[in-house]
This record gives C-alpha cells, structure tokens and sequence, in this order.
C-alpha cells in the first residue's frame, strides 16, 4: 500500500484555451476533484523563460526534436497563458490522469485533451505545427518543484483551508467524532 501525500503541482493553460475562453470550463474540473487553487496568473512570458521550462526542466527537444521545439515556442508566444498551482492528495498524478495523452488524437474522451483537442503528432510534424492540445500539467511531483519554483515566487502562492478539504482531502483531524 502506497501512501497518499498532499503535494503541489503545476499547470498552464495555453494561449489557444485562453484565445478559446474555455479556461474557467476546465479550471473546474480540478476544483471539483478538490484540488485547491494556491496560485494563478496571467502572463506572456518571453523565449528565454519558455526555454527554460520547456528544454532545461522539460527536455522536449531530446524527447521530440529540435523542430517541435521551435514550433511549441512559436505557437505559446500567440498570447497570454494562465498559470496555476493545484495543491492536494498526489496532485500530480491526479492532474496528469485527468488531462490525458500529449497527443490530443491519443487522448481519452473525458479527459481535458480528449474532450477539447483531437490533433495528431502525424498531421502537427507534416505541417511544422505544435500541437495546440490547451493545458500542460507537471510530468510528476519532482517535476511539478522545478516548474513551481521557474514560474511562481514565494510570495504568490497561499496557503488556506477550503470548505471541501474535509471531504475530498481526507486527514486524522476530519475523522474525529463530534
């Protein structure tokens, strides 16, 4: 039996769900799992800090080449991004199990991949195109530290309790009897 731990973990709403307005839509579906929002803003970072985060901590172009490289950069560069930071029982995990497959074509319906995108990596390389599949979420916990720490200062992230917390966050203290 493994043990479940409260974590944090990063996700990035892309310029084409900003563009599409379906930001507040898929935000929900955390919240409503009971993740809890500790962080979110809206930026428009420059190449610099999208190399950082996409080859120095992420490592696409040893996993997907230099010509998906550029072609992500150019395609996060078409406006703002929206940041979050989901707090909660093996966040990551959960984030990554209820976004789907990177390959929005490979993407399960019902995840947030499979129900909002449906590219293929086939047609994007063809085309010299990134794949416009809405969010990235951490690859793991270890990850999620790296990501947390490149976009978010101290300072910009909150620590509260939220109404939910006894029921989806279960802990000691929520099972007493009243």
């Amino acid at each position: 039996m493994t043990h479940q731990k409260e974590e944090q973990t990063l996700i990035i709403f892309k310029p084409d769900s900003v563009q599409r307005g379906i930001v507040g839509e898929i935000l929900s579906r955390f919240e409503k799992v009971g993740l809890k929002i500790v962080g979110m803003k809206m930026v428009a970072p420059d190449q610099d800090h999208y190399f950082h985060h996409y080859e120095t901590i992420g490592k696409i172009v040893s996993r997907r080449g230099q010509k998906t490289f550029d072609a992500l950069l150019a395609m996060m560069s078409e406006g703002p991004v929206i940041t979050v930071v989901l707090e909660g029982i093996d966040a990551a995990s959960l984030v990554r199990k209820m976004v789907g497959a990177t390959e929005s074509k490979a993407a399960l319906p019902g995840t947030v991949r499979g129900d909002y995108s449906h590219h293929s990596f086939a047609h994007l390389d063809a085309n010299n195109l990134a794949i416009p599949n809405v969010i990235h979420a951490s690859g793991d916990a270890e990850e999620a530290k790296l990501e947390i720490a490149h976009w978010f200062s101290g300072d910009e992230l909150f620590e509260y309790e939220s109404v939910h917390e006894k029921f989806t966050q279960r802990k000691p203290s929520h099972l007493k009897k009243a």
